[in-house]
């Protein structure tokens, strides 16, 4: 029996890479960097725009910083997210927070389920209603909120108490309801508000999800006799899942950050301030920077867990896209 012989270090020597191939390999490394670097530009000014500033506010986190008090500042530690979590205010905003996210994203997500249900059929003019159904996303935040306070809410000469003072004149009454929606039901204005703006980002990823079904195992479905709602809850429901999910996920980061509506239509009062606005409160009323950024680093490790799951999401669809 043949023995093979090993070098001193008791190991097979490996045989040297031909001078093709090591050659083949660094046309190719140059060729993918010159592929990148037309992104290096954009990635220095992400870095410069995004990360720069939050490693500024994670530091400020960790000082004691008030404005009202300039001689008092220096290195404190954990103690302003010792007192993020002490704090009975902040503890009332998260809890206005997870209540304002999930019931928009809920409501969001029937309403938007129900118009993508409507908007998946043909049907005269479906081009304009999807027009038309899709602008009030398109609308600016603070215009919306306004639009809401002023044209909708207002108790004076509201659209809402407009249309209460006609409809009690259709039965002779003169003297109809006039309630103060902002002042009688906060949060309900709110969400409102609130709802309407986020149903068209939901209603048009789930028609997005409704247009990539398989048309064949619904005809193979009707053929067997199912009816509609067997269709819905068995083929439909199950197919939109991971949709429903993301649109879930997506809306809970957009939602949580959500100032413009809180600050526009209550100015925080009222039980009505989230998150967003008490960092607002801590750093330009209180002045305490420091506490003000031990908040927001709390509330952006927050939308980072949401957002881990909706990349996983997005990742799993684009897997069975493909």
């Amino acid at each position: 029996m043949s023995t093979v012989q090993l070098p001193a270090s008791g190991r097979a020597s490996r045989p040297a890479p031909a001078p093709g191939r090591t050659s083949q390999q660094g046309w190719r490394s140059r060729r993918d960097w010159a592929r990148r670097a037309p992104l290096l530009p954009a990635l220095v000014y992400l870095v410069v725009v995004t990360q720069l500033p939050f490693v500024a506010t994670l530091v400020i986190s960790l000082m004691r910083w008030n404005a009202l008090y300039p001689d008092d500042k220096g290195f404190s530690g954990l103690h302003n997210y010792v007192n993020a979590f002490q704090d009975a205010t902040l503890r009332s905003s998260i809890i206005t927070t997870i209540v304002l996210t999930v019931s928009v994203v809920l409501v969001s997500l029937l309403i938007g389920l129900g118009l993508a249900l409507l908007l998946d059929r043909a049907f005269f003019g479906r081009g304009f209603v999807r027009t038309i159904l899709i602008a009030p996303f398109l609308v600016v935040p603070v215009a919306a909120a306004l639009l809401w306070k002023h044209a909708l809410y207002n108790p004076e000469y509201g659209l809402l108490n407009g249309g209460l003072h006609w409809l009690w004149s259709l039965f002779g009454s003169d003297s109809p309801p006039q309630p103060d929606w902002i002042g009688g039901t906060p949060k309900l204005a709110v969400e409102a508000a609130l709802v309407w703006q986020w149903t068209p980002f939901m209603m048009l990823i789930l028609l997005a999800g409704l247009q990539s079904r398989p048309l064949d195992v619904y005809e193979a479905a009707r053929v067997d006799g199912a009816g509609a709602w067997q269709v819905f809850r068995f083929i439909t429901l199950p197919h939109l899942r991971r949709y429903l999910e993301l649109a879930a996920l997506l809306g809970c980061i957009y939602v949580v950050q959500n100032f413009d509506a809180v600050f526009t239509l209550t100015s925080g009062g009222l039980g009505t301030a989230n998150l967003p606005y008490t960092i607002y409160e801590t750093f330009y009323q209180a002045h305490d920077y420091g506490q003000a950024s031990a908040n927001g680093v709390i509330v952006v490790f927050g939308s980072i867990v949401i957002a881990t799951f909706a990349l996983r999401q997005i990742s799993s669809l684009l897997r069975e896209e493909s």
